[in-house]
């Protein structure tokens, strides 16, 4: 591979910022600036702020369940492209060796989801 290869790529990228840092600009140089009280009030789902943050504090199970939810999301993000290439790898020869691989990648995940599950961060009170 040649330098001249990427030039395609390294092109679009330098556009790509450029217009980036340009379209910032303008609306930071250009745009109006005309904050009330109702603009900067804080916003949630339609409903206005009725305890400060620093009064309601979430729990902890909340932040387990979106770990969790990030977690098994980025399995399916691994486990459906390995499941669509997996004959390919079988006809190459690797067959074993990439579902070897996938099920050590799948029972790490069944480990930390068992930790889970035995702690508690999978029931919501």
């Amino acid at each position: 591979m040649e330098i001249a290869d990427y030039l395609g790529f390294v092109l679009l990228t330098l556009v790509a910022f450029v217009v980036v840092v340009a379209i910032t600009f303008s609306a930071n140089a250009f745009g109006p600036r005309n904050p009330t009280k109702q603009k900067v009030m804080p916003y949630e789902s339609g409903s206005d702020q009725l305890v400060a943050p620093q009064e309601h504090r979430f729990s902890v199970k909340f932040y387990m369940v979106a770990i969790s939810f990030i977690l098994f999301d980025l399995e399916t993000v691994f486990l459906v492209p390995w499941a669509i290439s997996w004959k390919q790898s079988q006809m190459l020869g690797f067959g074993l060796y990439s579902l070897g691989v996938m099920m050590l990648f799948v029972a790490v995940l069944t480990i930390g989801l068992v930790y889970e599950w035995k702690q508690g961060g999978l029931e919501w009170d």
